[in-house]
């Protein structure tokens, strides 16, 4: 094989269908697990898109199984860190063995983090699962593309998320990529145009690109995502009964803190424009913000306390004799430990950043969440769902905190929750409707003006 045919050969994704029926369907499962792992083993690469505690790493795990005895090789899972010995855990619960690996070491189903991709060999394995494979978003362009190629020579593949794409439809595109089908240059083009009438993405001019669908793309876009892909947010959407699967109550509190002094140039406390004033604003009142959560979450109860500053992070802390902060400059090995420690109820209050620890971890045992609002809804929901999910047997109260300046940042994330509501509905409303397209829709008799009919 010479260099360019090598260089085409790489970047190229294995192609057909590799589905088979499922040998392995534990009891344990729930019915409409049963169907997702089902479709997604006969289909060979899809996508799982279910909400938070429908029970997402017992499919990986069941999937990951059936794959390895199907094949007699091995299956790889990624997962955020900490939620990689979660994942563990819930191996030995239910009876399918697996294994962590920080260094490259292959196991018949390994565990590992996204952090740990360049130590491992594709050819090792048969099967490749993403634990919160939403979380791509987070990362740089050439990490995304480094799990993109990694996976692209391996038969059988699995995404699960519970917010793909929660408020734009045409990151699903980066999740089709991954599992072999449309690029995701190749979906835009296809089914979406932009006002500059190109393939451009990001930012031209200081103004961000928008793409919208192209005249009636809709429905066949829904089609083909319906193709490769399953989402729900409560079992009915599959047709099977919600019994168990009814989540508590969810309370959100408004906390307004009066700012001790006004932005620089202002007379008065207004609500901040622009970055730069949100960020001055942020920074001018971290001292009343940081002791406001502190009185919230002395209540002797666990307490789920989110920031998005070191510096939020470490006066908290110091202001909650109790709390136990998960920073950046932690090691990977203190992370792990002081996150699962709050899982298993040895830390009262942990304190951190939603993108370190606000992907994938159970928190059922805690319903009582702090926040500082932020611009990013993914982030919020992520973080409030780590305690309002199924499995959780109290109500959830999230106490919000911001400052009048903060005002616009607080609209910004209530529109963006509003929208990714009615997408999420829209999205497995019209996946379920695409299953179920015909060529009659296209087909009916229409009523025509009176002019036109032919005499």
């Amino acid at each position: 094989m010479n260099e360019y045919d090598k260089f085409l050969d790489d970047k190229s994704h294995i192609k057909g269908n590799f589905g088979f029926d499922p040998v392995y369907i534990p009891d344990i499962m729930f019915d409409f697990q049963k169907d997702l792992v089902t479709w997604a083993l006969k289909k060979g690469r899809g996508a799982i898109f279910a909400d938070c505690g429908l029970g997402k790493t017992l499919i990986e795990l069941v999937y990951a199984e059936n794959v390895c005895r199907h094949t007699k090789g091995n299956v790889l899972i990624f997962a955020p860190l900490a939620v990689s010995s979660q994942t563990v855990e819930e191996g030995i619960k239910f009876n399918v063995p697996c294994e962590y690996s920080g260094d490259g070491t292959v196991h018949r189903i390994t565990i590992t983090n996204y952090e740990k991709l360049h130590m491992f060999n594709p050819k090792d394995f048969d099967g490749v699962i993403l634990d919160e494979s939403s979380i791509l978003k987070g990362f740089n362009g050439a990490t995304r593309m480094a799990i993109t190629k990694f996976m692209r020579k391996i038969k059988y593949r699995l995404l699960c998320t519970a917010t793909a794409a929660p408020n734009d439809y045409i990151e699903l595109g980066t999740s089709s990529e991954a599992l072999g089908y449309l690029g995701h240059m190749d979906m835009l083009n296809r089914f979406f145009k932009n006002d500059q009438n190109n393939s451009a993405t990001g930012r031209k001019f200081g103004k961000v690109i928008k793409w919208r669908f192209r005249g009636h793309a809709e429905v066949p876009f829904w089609r083909w995502v319906s193709s490769w892909a399953r989402a729900c947010r409560f079992p009915s959407d599959l047709g099977h009964d919600d019994d168990g699967f009814i989540l508590p109550e969810k309370k959100e509190v408004y906390h307004l803190i009066q700012a001790t002094s006004p932005l620089d140039g202002y007379l008065f406390n207004m609500p901040a424009v622009g970055f730069r004033e949100e960020r001055a604003e942020t920074k001018l009142t971290i001292k009343e913000r940081c002791e406001k959560v502190a009185k919230l979450a002395d209540t002797g109860k666990p307490c789920l306390i989110w920031c998005h500053s070191n510096a939020e992070g470490d006066l908290l802390e110091e202001l909650i004799p109790d709390g136990i902060q998960v920073a950046g400059r932690h090691s990977n090995e203190v992370k792990r430990d002081r996150l699962l420690g709050f899982a298993k109820g040895e830390i009262r209050v942990l304190i951190t950043k939603p993108k370190i620890g606000a992907w994938g971890l159970n928190y059922q045992h805690c319903s009582h969440i702090c926040y500082f609002p932020s611009h990013s809804f993914e982030q919020y929901y992520q973080s409030v769902r780590r305690c309002w999910r199924f499995g959780q047997t109290k109500n959830v109260k999230v106490d919000i905190v911001y400052t009048e300046g903060q005002e616009n940042i607080l609209k910004n994330l209530m529109y963006k929750e509003d929208q990714s509501v009615k997408m999420f509905g829209h999205i497995v409303q019209m996946m379920n409707n695409a299953q179920g397209i015909t060529r009659s829709e296209f087909t009916n008799k229409q009523n025509v003006p009176s002019w036109l009919e032919i005499k």
